[in-house]
Protein backbone atom coordinates (compact mmCIF):
# COMPACT_ATOMS: atom_id res chain seq x y z
CA UNK A 1 0.00 0.00 0.00
CA UNK A 2 1.58 3.14 -0.78
CA UNK A 3 1.64 6.14 2.02
CA UNK A 4 0.39 9.45 1.10
CA UNK A 5 2.11 11.71 -0.30
CA UNK A 6 3.83 14.72 1.99
CA UNK A 7 1.54 17.80 1.71
CA UNK A 8 4.04 20.60 1.01
CA UNK A 9 2.98 24.36 1.20
CA UNK A 10 5.95 26.91 0.15
CA UNK A 11 5.50 30.53 0.12
CA UNK A 12 7.83 32.99 -1.21
CA UNK A 13 7.98 36.59 -0.18
CA UNK A 14 9.61 39.77 -0.66
CA UNK A 15 9.22 42.79 -3.01
CA UNK A 16 10.14 41.93 -6.78
CA UNK A 17 10.19 45.54 -7.11
CA UNK A 18 13.08 45.97 -5.26
CA UNK A 19 15.48 43.72 -7.22
CA UNK A 20 17.16 40.60 -5.41
CA UNK A 21 14.50 41.11 -2.64
CA UNK A 22 12.11 39.17 -5.31
CA UNK A 23 13.96 35.92 -5.22
CA UNK A 24 11.44 34.42 -2.74
CA UNK A 25 8.16 35.10 -5.18
CA UNK A 26 11.07 33.71 -8.44
CA UNK A 27 11.93 31.00 -6.60
CA UNK A 28 7.59 30.51 -5.84
CA UNK A 29 6.32 31.04 -9.43
CA UNK A 30 8.88 28.73 -10.98
CA UNK A 31 8.02 25.91 -8.86
CA UNK A 32 4.29 26.62 -9.62
CA UNK A 33 4.90 26.05 -13.05
CA UNK A 34 5.75 22.28 -11.85
CA UNK A 35 2.63 21.59 -10.87
CA UNK A 36 3.97 19.06 -8.38
CA UNK A 37 1.41 16.90 -6.61
CA UNK A 38 0.56 17.92 -3.01
CA UNK A 39 2.54 20.97 -3.30
CA UNK A 40 0.70 24.16 -3.10
CA UNK A 41 2.32 27.27 -3.68
CA UNK A 42 1.67 30.87 -2.46
CA UNK A 43 3.93 34.48 -2.75
CA UNK A 44 3.29 37.50 -1.48
CA UNK A 45 5.45 40.94 -0.24
CA UNK A 46 5.30 39.78 3.00
CA UNK A 47 3.86 37.15 5.49
CA UNK A 48 0.75 37.78 7.70
CA UNK A 49 -1.01 36.05 10.65
CA UNK A 50 -3.42 34.78 8.07
CA UNK A 51 -0.79 32.73 6.52
CA UNK A 52 -0.85 30.61 10.16
CA UNK A 53 -4.16 28.88 8.17
CA UNK A 54 -2.89 27.70 5.29
CA UNK A 55 0.10 26.05 7.52
CA UNK A 56 -1.66 24.19 9.06
CA UNK A 57 -3.43 22.45 6.69
CA UNK A 58 0.19 20.74 5.25
CA UNK A 59 2.99 18.90 6.34
CA UNK A 60 5.90 20.83 5.98
CA UNK A 61 5.91 24.53 4.81
CA UNK A 62 9.33 25.95 3.21
CA UNK A 63 9.48 29.71 3.76
CA UNK A 64 11.60 31.09 0.54
CA UNK A 65 13.51 34.61 0.96
CA UNK A 66 16.07 36.34 -0.01
CA UNK A 67 18.77 36.69 2.06
CA UNK A 68 21.20 39.69 2.17
CA UNK A 69 24.25 38.38 3.54
CA UNK A 70 23.42 34.76 4.09
CA UNK A 71 25.63 31.72 2.62
CA UNK A 72 25.99 31.47 -1.07
CA UNK A 73 24.26 30.62 -2.75
CA UNK A 74 21.74 29.78 -0.74
CA UNK A 75 20.52 28.30 2.61
CA UNK A 76 18.63 25.78 4.28
CA UNK A 77 17.57 25.42 7.94
CA UNK A 78 14.83 23.58 10.23
CA UNK A 79 12.27 26.43 11.56
CA UNK A 80 10.94 26.11 15.15
CA UNK A 81 7.98 27.65 16.67
CA UNK A 82 8.56 30.94 18.27
CA UNK A 83 5.65 32.88 19.19
CA UNK A 84 6.43 36.74 18.91
CA UNK A 85 5.01 39.26 21.25
CA UNK A 86 5.10 42.15 18.78
CA UNK A 87 2.91 40.86 16.31
CA UNK A 88 1.45 43.61 13.46
CA UNK A 89 -1.66 42.01 11.51
CA UNK A 90 0.34 43.43 8.18
CA UNK A 91 3.90 41.65 8.54
CA UNK A 92 5.08 38.40 10.75
CA UNK A 93 8.04 36.06 10.72
CA UNK A 94 8.14 32.96 9.98
CA UNK A 95 8.93 31.42 12.93
CA UNK A 96 5.96 33.50 14.22
CA UNK A 97 3.77 31.85 11.54
CA UNK A 98 4.35 28.34 12.51
CA UNK A 99 4.02 29.31 16.00
CA UNK A 100 0.48 30.35 15.49
CA UNK A 101 -0.16 27.68 13.19
CA UNK A 102 0.86 25.44 16.13
CA UNK A 103 -1.28 27.56 18.93
CA UNK A 104 -4.56 28.37 17.06
CA UNK A 105 -4.94 25.13 14.89
CA UNK A 106 -3.08 22.28 16.77
CA UNK A 107 -0.64 21.82 13.54
CA UNK A 108 2.06 19.81 13.90
CA UNK A 109 3.66 21.26 10.24
CA UNK A 110 7.26 21.03 10.24
CA UNK A 111 8.85 24.27 8.97
CA UNK A 112 11.75 25.26 7.24
CA UNK A 113 13.72 28.51 5.75
CA UNK A 114 15.14 28.49 2.38
CA UNK A 115 17.57 31.97 2.50
CA UNK A 116 18.73 32.58 -1.43
CA UNK A 117 21.81 34.97 -1.17
CA UNK A 118 20.73 38.15 -2.58
CA UNK A 119 23.38 41.40 -3.45
CA UNK A 120 21.07 44.39 -4.82
CA UNK A 121 18.36 45.56 -2.83
CA UNK A 122 18.63 49.07 -2.43
CA UNK A 123 17.35 49.67 -6.21
CA UNK A 124 13.72 50.17 -7.74
CA UNK A 125 14.30 47.04 -10.33
CA UNK A 126 11.90 44.31 -11.17
CA UNK A 127 15.22 42.11 -12.28
CA UNK A 128 17.25 39.92 -9.79
CA UNK A 129 20.94 40.68 -9.94
CA UNK A 130 22.84 38.13 -12.10
CA UNK A 131 24.82 36.43 -9.13
CA UNK A 132 21.40 36.15 -7.68
CA UNK A 133 19.61 35.04 -10.75
CA UNK A 134 22.41 31.97 -10.77
CA UNK A 135 21.93 31.68 -6.94
CA UNK A 136 17.90 31.27 -7.74
CA UNK A 137 19.25 28.28 -10.23
CA UNK A 138 21.20 26.28 -7.78
CA UNK A 139 18.37 26.78 -5.11
CA UNK A 140 15.70 25.56 -7.85
CA UNK A 141 17.74 22.47 -8.91
CA UNK A 142 18.15 21.52 -5.48
CA UNK A 143 14.96 21.90 -3.95
CA UNK A 144 13.68 19.96 -6.92
CA UNK A 145 15.46 16.88 -5.80
CA UNK A 146 14.60 17.37 -2.42
CA UNK A 147 10.93 17.90 -3.30
CA UNK A 148 11.01 14.50 -5.77
CA UNK A 149 11.31 12.89 -2.53
CA UNK A 150 10.02 15.31 0.23
CA UNK A 151 12.84 14.28 1.93
CA UNK A 152 13.93 17.88 3.68
CA UNK A 153 15.45 16.44 6.98
CA UNK A 154 18.15 14.71 5.51
CA UNK A 155 18.65 17.80 2.92
CA UNK A 156 19.28 19.47 5.78
CA UNK A 157 22.71 21.11 5.32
Amino acid sequence: MNEPLVRVLLIGFGNPGRGDDGLGPAFAEAIQLLNAPNVTVDSDYQLNVEDAAAVAEHDVVVFVDADASGAEPFSFCRLDPKAEMSFSSHSAEPAAVLALARELFHAETKGYVLGIRGYVFDHFVETLSERASENLRLALDWFVGALSDRSFESALK
